[in-house]
């Protein structure tokens, strides 16, 4: 079997009503952009995968990605990948483009990755992924009825001008649900959204004043407290507390990144996306070295549901995770059947508030193709893609 041919499309998804994303001020989303990847065989097999980008991730990995690939036997996925991770210093990251390799040994294999990969299990527990900033009640009211729908834990967001009214917020979560549910907070602060102004970066002290009440309130995690590449603060902070995790590590790039998170004793909680920070195979090899250190790997997912079915995967298959993030935060844009508007059918919770990983070969994409053909922008076509999979 052959890589014969690579297609990307370039889709603009509507989204219902408005997106306003905590870490981006000012700035309001109306689509879900991203680029499907199809990675046609000699054999009529075709590989999917998706980028969480737009035109430039589509050219980048075009220009310096698929001309390395075609030709070439998709079952080498540890030599592919090595070309994948060389084309990072060229572009946007194109680690994605491992997906649809894994998607490929999976059909031809007839598995799902997941039990390629070495099952832990067949369902993972979501924890629900909010995305904008609500006052204290209504974020409480939203929750409330997260809880009702299933979900057993959520991740809120701060990033308020003043760091207090985000406590607040925490406070009337807790208030309005108890210990039903488990409260996770991204802080959003490892980096600053480009372009936007008016971002105050929190100094140690507000992570720590932050920290300590988010402690009392007996919240999961704190994500992302610091700069990303302020390494001695977040290992100072880690430090310093005592039932909260810090988590953190979506915006780091490559396993040598998360090597020194690791060795700097940075996090408890490791984030990497198979799609932006490593490549999926690395992030196996890494949730590996951190369970040595009793750290867990909870791979960070957005965007679009075939960048979250193969972090559901990669989360079935690794011991030291527990959790799957689910992005979904009505009556914003952003909700399940957004996230997967490219999916014949979006990914559930079930009673227990967990989601099954579905047992189709590969990562079990299943396209809903008029809608995919009806918002795609633009098509890049090298070699030749078989006539049907």
């Amino acid at each position: 079997m052959l890589i014969a041919g690579i297609r990307s499309r370039l889709l603009e998804l509507p989204l219902a009503a408005p997106f306003r994303p905590a870490w981006g001020r000012g700035r309001v989303q109306t689509t879900l952009p991203m680029v499907l990847y199809e990675v046609g065989t000699d054999t009529g097999l075709v590989g999917l995968g998706a980028a969480h980008g737009g035109l430039e991730a589509q050219v980048a990995i075009d220009r310096f990605v698929t001309p390395h690939l075609i030709g070439q036997d998709p079952t080498e996925i540890e030599r592919l990948a090595a070309i994948i991770r060389d084309a990072e210093i060229l572009g946007p990251p194109p680690y994605c483009m491992e997906i649809p390799l894994w998607d490929l040994l999976g059909k031809a294999a007839g598995l799902p990755v997941f039990r390629l990969w070495g099952a832990v299990s067949s369902r993972v527990r979501a924890y629900c992924s909010t995305g904008e900033l609500r006052p204290p009640q209504t974020r409480a009211d939203d929750v409330a009825r997260l809880a009702e729908e299933g979900y057993t834990a959520v991740k809120l967001r701060f990033h308020h001008d003043d760091p207090r009214e985000d406590v607040a917020v925490a406070q009337a979560v807790r208030d309005a649900v108890g210990d039903g549910v488990e409260i996770m907070v991204d802080a959003n602060q490892a980096a600053a959204d480009p372009g936007t102004s008016g971002h105050r970066v929190w100094d140690f002290r507000t992570a720590l004043g932050v920290a300590r009440e988010l402690e009392r309130l007996g919240a999961v995690w704190l994500e992302e407290p610091l700069p990303r590449h302020d390494l001695t603060g977040l290992a100072r902070l880690r430090d310093r507390l005592e039932t909260l995790k810090l988590a953190g590590g979506e915006d780091n790039h490559g396993l040598h990144e998360f090597k020194l998170l690791l060795e700097r004793g940075c996090f408890d909680v490791l984030q990497p996306d198979a799609v932006k920070s490593e490549t999926a195979s690395a992030i196996r090899h890494l949730a590996a070295m951190a369970a040595l250190d009793g750290v867990d790997v909870v791979p960070h997912t957005w965007g679009n549901g075939l960048g979250m079915l193969v972090h559901l995967h990669l989360a079935a298959s690794i011991p030291n995770c527990g959790y799957l993030e689910y992005p979904h935060d009505p009556p914003s844009g952003l909700t399940a059947a957004a996230r997967d508007s490219m999916l014949a059918a979006p990914l559930t919770i079930d009673a227990d508030g967990y989601v099954t990983v579905p047992e189709r070969p590969g990562f079990g994409f299943d396209l809903d193709a008029e809608r995919v053909a009806a918002h795609t922008v633009s098509v890049i076509e090298r070699g030749v893609m078989p006539t049907c999979e």
